[in-house]
């Protein structure tokens, strides 16, 4: 039997094991596979609620989709079920996701399920009666939560939870309520009326994240989703909390970061060991220039080893986010699933490989009571699962050939892809934020002009003859209102930075999750009393924003910007000695793509293919080439992508 049918036997046999022989066995199966395991020890897999029911979902339409993990896909390795964002929220007039005053909390100031869509919350209950379900059913339940605590308990002043006396926190002969924690200057940049930072500094603080997961976990919660505390919203000091608490635990709970605009594998390094996955992108949804986004940054942590590291009790996995797959809503929207996906099969495949052999984790985002065939089959590809939970030595492949007919011509290619430490010609700036342990951010210099204005200037001209310097000037405080004076107050000693005028200021948060090429650029905005815009400047020439904490650096941009397109190609190796090879097509017309069996040699040290016999077949054709002499070629459709399994044994 050859590697491809033993991987299909192999998964077809865990299904049986652990599906087949009814709840009871299943439960034992799960079990005795969890009590080896430690958290996230492969890439998490199941689905949740947010890209085909926004943040309106109800307990009966959670449940049903529960209900079609469990029978149809827990067997295929998803298990997490996982509510997204606003599960708080009423959904009445006027709500929507970034409103004020709608959101149930409780004597404590924490959020707790709307009653009205959650209605098995009513006494107290929180998720408990929801997750004693869902763990019934074999599964595990996952929650989102946003960063810190909430504008309404800020405004409304409650109490703070002391959790080792059951009381309200009290420290220094005073009680402590949520006025006194809440960071109101750090607000989450992308719903501001809705959460903001604590002050994780203060022992009421720390106290009231505490009971904040503390509730979590006894409600019987198996996954958290922390968003709006990473990438350009970074807030490595609750991470680092959280994580913290997380260990203290009885209840195992795997540790998610969300969203990942930014974020850079230095940036990762921070918090890989913290947490068990990490978004690197933005949010992606049903557009191929979403999933075309995701092949450079995903190359980029793959050159860093950043796939599968020391994790929080376990493992860690750079995120690529949902897959939005079968019946959708939108971004942001107040409707729930009502419209098929835009993605192409071909563009769907590519997605589905890609985070596969970039072994993210896979969270469907389809709403399951509508899921077909094609996305059925597609997500539990056994060979996409057995890359996804079991290759190794997985990394972008550029030695690849593209061959396509030009006006009756074929034209070949020979692609040595660009790698991530490799940059062509230059001729502008680009501002990107950065992690600030990193010495190339410490780039900037105070120049004086005047004895009343300053400016400062990125050192590094890139080596350019007659380049003007990147130079941004100091904006001064400009106090008429007695609200204007409390702000100069508060940022007294940070920096407003201008470019050019006086209006338009330097600004860390785009206000911006979606999934972008250029997400990691910073942009310019009115000018606001707003923490986003205040930067402080580092005797050793960093320039830190206040809201994020991360460095603003000047870095080299291409002089002519690639259209998208071209071929890209992945490699990676099974534990049965098989190689996978996956060749992608990003242009807008189908091309030829070969690879020299030669060349996996450079991809994989220690192989020594050159010499030995290869056979391999194509997953999704099915077509099976036998011995490739020299080379692995085949044609791939406009933004498809060919899967080779090659067993050189």
């Amino acid at each position: 039997m050859t590697n491809l049918g033993l991987i299909i036997t192999a998964v077809a046999l865990s299904c049986l094991l652990c599906f087949n022989f009814g709840p009871h066995n299943r439960k034992l199966c799960e079990a005795s596979h969890g009590r080896k395991m430690k958290l996230a020890k492969h890439p998490p897999r199941g689905w949740n609620s947010y890209d085909s029911f926004s943040w309106i979902i109800t307990e009966e339409e959670f449940l049903e989709n529960a209900k079609i993990v469990s029978q149809k896909l827990l067997c295929h390795g998803y298990q997490y079920v996982v509510v997204d964002y606003l599960w708080y929220r009423r959904k009445v007039e006027g709500s929507y996701t970034n409103s004020l005053g709608f959101d149930v909390i409780d004597e404590w100031g924490r959020v707790i399920p709307d009653p009205e869509r959650w209605p098995s919350s009513r006494g107290g209950k929180g998720f408990s009666e929801v997750a004693k379900k869902v763990h019934a059913m074999g599964l595990k339940f996952g929650i989102h939560v946003m960063r810190g605590i909430g504008t309404q308990a800020v405004n409304d002043n409650t109490p703070i939870l002391d959790t080792t006396k059951g009381v309200a926190f009290e420290e220094s002969e005073r009680q402590w309520r949520a006025r006194d924690i809440g960071l109101t200057e750090r607000k989450c940049a992308w719903m501001s009326q809705g959460f903001m930072s604590v002050d994780t500094k203060l022992n009421a603080g720390r106290a009231f994240l505490r009971s904040l997961y503390q509730q979590y976990a006894e409600w019987g919660v198996d996954f958290v989703k922390n968003d709006c505390v990473f990438g350009d919203d970074l807030d490595l000091d609750e991470i680092r909390l959280v994580s913290e608490v997380l260990k203290e635990l009885d209840r195992p709970i795997v540790y998610s970061l969300s969203p990942g605009t930014s974020v850079t594998p230095a940036m990762a390094e921070d918090v890989s060991d913290l947490v068990n996955m990490y978004r690197i992108t933005g949010d992606d949804w049903d557009k191929w220039e979403h999933v075309e986004a995701h092949f450079n940054v995903s190359r980029n942590f793959a050159a860093a080893n950043m796939i599968g590291t020391k994790g929080l009790q376990g493992k860690s996995w750079p995120d690529l986010d949902m897959l939005p797959l079968g019946w959708l809503s939108d971004p942001g929207s107040n409707e729930g699933p009502h419209r098929k996906g835009n993605l192409s099969l071909d563009e769907q495949r590519t997605q589905m490989t890609l985070w596969s052999m970039a072994k993210s984790p896979l969270m469907l985002g389809g709403d399951l009571r509508t899921l077909d065939d094609f996305t059925y089959n597609l997500v539990t590809d056994p060979v996409l699962l057995e890359i996804n939970t079991y290759s190794r030595h997985n990394k972008e492949f550029p030695y690849i050939t593209e061959r396509r007919d030009v006006k009756g011509r074929y034209k070949i290619t020979k692609r040595n892809l660009v790698g991530p430490n490799k940059v062509a010609a230059l001729d502008r700036h680009s501002l990107h934020l950065h992690t600030c342990k990193d010495q190339e951010a410490n780039g900037w210099v105070v120049e004086v002009l005047d004895q009343e204005s300053e400016r400062l200037c990125w050192k590094n001209n890139f080596g350019i003859k007659y380049k003007p310097p990147f130079c941004l000037y100091k904006r001064k405080f400009i106090t008429k209102l007695d609200k204007e004076i409390i702000y100069k107050s508060r940022y007294e000693g940070k920096l407003h930075l201008a470019k050019d005028g006086k209006n338009f200021c330097l600004d860390a948060s785009h206000n911006r999750k979606l999934t972008s090429p250029k997400s990691n650029r910073i942009s310019f905005s009115q000018c606001k009393w707003d923490v986003n815009q205040m930067w402080e400047l580092s005797l050793n020439g960093t320039l830190a924003n206040s809201y994020s904490g991360l460095c603003a650096m000047v870095k080299k941009v291409k002089s002519k910007v690639e259209p998208g397109g071209g071929v890209r190609s992945w490699i990676a190796t099974g534990r049965r000695g098989e190689i996978y090879v996956a060749f992608f097509n990003l242009n807008p017309e189908k091309v030829v793509i070969s690879a020299e069996i030669s060349d996996l040699a450079k991809a994989l040290p220690g192989r020594n293919v050159s010499t030995v016999s290869c056979n391999h077949k194509e997953v999704w054709s099915g077509k099976a080439y036998g011995v490739a002499n020299q080379a692995i070629s085949t044609s791939v459709k406009m933004h498809g992508s060919a899967l080779f399994v090659l067993d050189c044994s």
